[in-house]
């Protein structure tokens, strides 16, 4: 075997990944003393956090006094159907307000109210508003404020690098291989510890939010290594994506449109959603449009809301099944989705509030949604599932190697809130800085083992040295596949074929070609993506297929009834043994009896809120 010539670095942290996650994972590690490095498969500034419009969860109390640490928590833990990790959820509730004052400190420039305090929206799922936004370009400027306070950490940047090995010693995590997507050069990081970061898996369904990179790269990386996922099944169908025209299917339509006031109706001009509320947020939520409405003006007068909201703002899981039945009704819009209007609040409000939006669908769709509704339908947004992490320090199973952001998993059990993943972003980044850091103080430099690099690369440059099918026709074919038969609604029988499929889809991605030059070559790129994405999809069909039940992102149209409470079951672990993806199933561990407390407060106070609101009309 020829051996390829490689660069090698070393460093104290790697960080995979430049998103909102990577960003605050790197400036934390570089904080604590570690010298730092960040690789990202795409650009700088470039990271799927820029797609996070509506705003960033955290209890400051702004909007409303009655909120705090205890509410967040409640709320999380219900959205997620009591499957999160209440030790994760509790880190968050607590430590999200001061997350995002630190990012105001550093520069972020948040919409205010009157006292110049920073607003808070309302969105689904959360009992009080309660998102910080820039519009609905939150995570846009959450980006930036990360890349410049990160640019004074002194804080070397990989750009347009592709990892593709993790190298260990023993059971341990000791650094990297990776390739330049331009030259197709190999480059070889000892790390005395590795953070991944690497956002999502959603390009493995055919109408997606997720651009170009979210091809499970992390969470591949994290299973070849030794490392366990857990809620693979929970793929979140976020219930507004662009559905027309063919070109920016599946694009994001923030849920700040509805936090607004956006109305959801079908082709018959009904708001639909009334039908859809499930008895357990019947208190919580509008029983009639003029209380919905009612809801609405107070929002935009800026008092308190008296009345119960509107069932357009319940959790996205209910919102996407809804569309998803008026479609298969017969009362969908004409391209296969429903209408969400926002017109009547006018076009000073839109473009003050939902600047992003009114460009978007003008530019994209010729729609002016000051002045006509938007088709929207459910597009693969987010995955709750991902690298099992400890609570309190991201560290995954594996020593050595730390997950946080989209790529690990817990915080959002079955079902994430809107708003939750830009917290979690800062808070559990944070937290995987700080400790990875703490882990490399003691620790010496790792060799780079030479045998590891040159298999690693050698499996790397296989798709350029045989003869085989283009990567592009399985990238397609796959992708729709897991639409069809993992995608929003599920059967036993689906799920026993999309098995077998992926099965066959990785032995054909393990036989592609994708030409021989290493320079600019998006099919070689695209070949090696394809592995990554076979066996992610396994994970999900696997984990889909375990579990017997609807609950959440996971819906079983054999198990039609979902439960809601869940004390005493189970999670789905997934792991990798000799190439096979394998699953078993654990108990979730029982929550802290203090914490069980704050949440039958929080239910008391909902309902008593919910009994006020019904005497007042």
């Amino acid at each position: 075997m020829m051996t390829e010539s490689v660069t090698k670095h070393e460093y104290d942290v790697i960080v995979i990944g430049a998103g909102g996650a990577g960003l605050r994972a790197a400036i934390e590690a570089a904080r604590s003393g570690a010298k730092t490095a960040i690789i990202t498969k795409s650009l700088l500034g470039k990271a799927h956090t820029v797609m996070a419009e509506g705003g960033c969860a955290a209890a400051l109390q702004n909007a409303d006094p009655r909120d705090g640490w205890k509410v967040h928590f409640h709320d999380t833990m219900k959205g997620s159907k009591w499957l999160a990790d209440w030790q994760m959820a509790e880190h968050h509730a607590k430590e999200a307000p001061d997350r995002v004052r630190e990012l105001e400190q550093w520069g972020a420039v948040f919409d205010r109210t009157p006292k110049n305090l920073i607003n808070q929206r309302n969105f689904g799922g959360h009992t009080f508003p309660r998102l910080a936004h820039v519009g609905d370009a939150t995570g846009l400027e959450i980006i930036r404020t990360l890349q410049e306070r990160g640019i004074h950490e002194g804080i070397d940047i990989f750009m347009e690098y592709t990892v593709r090995h993790l190298l260990k010693e023993g059971d341990r995590v000791t650094g990297c291989v990776a390739y330049t997507r331009v030259d197709g050069d190999f480059h070889a990081f000892s790390a005395k510890s590795v953070v991944l970061a690497t956002g999502g898996i959603t390009r493995c369904w055919s109408v997606c939010s997720g651009s170009w990179e979210y091809t499970g790269d992390g969470h591949a990386l994290a299973l070849w290594a030794g490392a366990e996922l857990r809620d693979m099944e929970f793929v979140q169908f976020h219930p507004t994506g662009m559905v027309w025209p063919p070109s920016v299917r599946g694009i994001l339509v923030t849920e700040g449109v509805r936090g607004e006031g956006g109305r959801l109706t079908n082709s018959e001009g009904s708001r639909f959603m009334f039908d859809y509320v499930p008895e357990m947020f019947a208190g919580d939520h509008a029983a009639t449009i003029e209380e919905a409405d009612q809801w609405v003006e107070e929002v935009v007068a800026g008092k308190l809301a008296t009345v119960r909201r509107p069932p357009e703002l319940l959790t996205r899981d209910v919102v996407a099944k809804a569309i998803n039945e008026e479609v298969k009704a017969g009362r969908g819009s004409p391209h296969g989705g429903a209408f969400l209007n926002i017109a009547h609040r006018g076009e000073e409000a839109i473009l003050k509030k939902l600047p992003s939006m009114h460009h978007q669908f003008k530019e994209l769709a010729g729609v002016d949604i000051s002045k006509e509704p938007m088709e929207v339908g459910p597009t693969a947004h987010y995955v709750m599932g991902g690298v099992r992490v400890n609570a309190e320090t991201q560290e995954s199973t594996v020593p050595g190697l730390f997950a946080c952001g989209e790529v690990a998993s817990g915080l959002h059990g079955a079902n994430r809130l809107g708003g939750n993943s830009l917290s979690d972003l800062i808070v559990f980044g944070k937290r995987a800085g700080e400790h990875s850091a703490k882990r490399a103080m003691d620790l010496a430099q790792p060799a780079i083992d030479d045998g590891q690099v040159q298999r690693a690369i050698s499996e790397m440059l296989a798709p350029l040295q045989r003869e085989g099918e283009n990567p592009g026709g399985i990238y397609d074919e796959m992708r729709d596949m897991m639409q069809d038969k993992v995608g929003i609604i599920r059967t036993k029988g689906e799920l026993v074929e999309a098995i077998e499929d992926i099965k066959a889809f990785k032995q054909r991605a393990l036989t592609c070609s994708s030409g021989t030059s290493r320079k600019y070559n998006s099919g070689w790129h695209q070949a090696l993506d394809l592995i990554n994405m076979a066996d992610v999809s396994m994970a999900a069909a696997l984990a889909a297929i375990t579990r017997e039940e609807s609950r959440g992102g996971h819906t079983r149209d054999d198990f039609p009834t979902p439960e809601d409470d869940y004390w005493g079951k189970t999670l789905n672990i997934v792991w990798m043994e000799n190439g096979e993806v394998k699953i078993r199933q654990e108990p979730v561990v029982e929550m802290r009896a203090d914490l069980k407390e704050a949440l039958t407060e929080v239910k008391t106070m909902i309902k008593d809120r919910a009994s006020k609101a019904k005497g007042d009309q």
